[in-house]
């Protein structure tokens, strides 16, 4: 199945930058990910190139309406749209929670997009469906709840890390985000006072930002540019795509997304979406964090 983060995801919440430059980027990436992907059958090579298509159509639309939609998407981490579900829904979910944000001929233009997204949707499923009955990285809830049980990738520095990370801390703070995300890039001041908050508790924060899969040296050195301006100091990684946290990762719909890891590489809870530099997020997160020391404390 391909994943809908590279057509989709990073594509729409680039709100700082045009949706040229994202859809050229992201492109690249995903050129570079079906390089690591195992050749299929004919007929699977044809439904990934029919699913392309779908996707890039759904793009166009965000491009065709641009100032709209880049309001739309602005407004996102605000919504209580569940971006877990059908991704019409979510887009409809998002306007409707901000409609009184919109004027009526915008509302128009997104609310029709949207339908033609469903429609789209629609025969995504369908292929996705039919390439689930002969695809081996089948998803399920065990899994995705371990992604992290034998991890390895290698931090800015080039300094190998490996699932010790985790088995070393009654909980770590995994922080998915890019670098063109503006909400993510706003929060990370937060993070790194968050990180200082947790580490007498036993606790660590670790970014994952996803352009810099496969040790995109590009990337790092972009991703770090900016960790660098905003006061960073927890470790950021580099992962292999291939990987199951880089299949994990590939699975976001939604940035920033934060998920708490504990000892044994187990994802605890629901992943936050949104930033914690929004109060309520960041007490949520905190309380969240205490329950997983708690756990673990109560188990040794």
């Amino acid at each position: 199945m391909k994943n809908k983060l590279s057509f989709i995801s990073i594509f729409t919440l680039c709100i700082a930058l045009s949706l040229t430059a994202c859809g050229v980027k992201q492109a690249s990436t995903t050129d570079s990910k079906n390089t690591q992907t195992e050749a299929g059958s004919e007929a699977s090579g044809k439904s990934d190139s029919r699913l392309d298509d779908l996707y890039q159509q759904e793009n166009q639309l965000f491009a065709d309406h641009a100032d709209v939609w880049n309001k739309a998407f602005g407004m996102m981490n605000k919504s209580a749209a569940n971006p877990n579900g059908n991704y019409a829904d979510y887009l409809a979910g998002t306007v409707e929670s901000n409609k009184n944000s919109f004027t009526d001929d915008e509302l128009k233009t997104l609310n029709e997009d949207i339908e033609t997204i469903r429609k789209i949707e629609e025969q995504i499923a369908e292929l996705e469906n039919k390439n689930t009955s002969s695809d081996d990285n089948k998803k399920d809830s065990s899994k995705a709840s371990s992604v992290f049980s034998d991890f390895s990738g290698e931090d800015f520095d080039g300094n190998k890390v490996d699932d010790s990370l985790f088995s070393g801390n009654a909980v770590t703070v995994v922080n998915f985000w890019f670098t063109g995300c503006k909400p993510c890039v706003a929060e990370l001041s937060k993070l790194n006072e968050l990180n200082d908050a947790i580490k007498s508790m036993g606790g660590e924060v670790v970014g994952i930002n996803t352009e810099t899969f496969d040790g995109n040296k590009t990337a790092i050195k972009e991703a770090a540019s900016v960790l660098e301006s905003q006061g960073v100091k927890y470790r950021n990684l580099s992962i292999d795509s291939s990987s199951a946290a880089g299949k994990y990762a590939s699975e976001i719909m939604a940035f920033p997304t934060t998920i708490l890891v504990d000892r044994n590489g187990n994802i605890v809870g629901k992943p936050m979406l949104g930033g914690i530099d929004n109060k309520d997020n960041y007490d949520a997160l905190m309380k969240q964090i205490q329950s997983v020391i708690d756990a673990d404390s109560t188990n040794k």
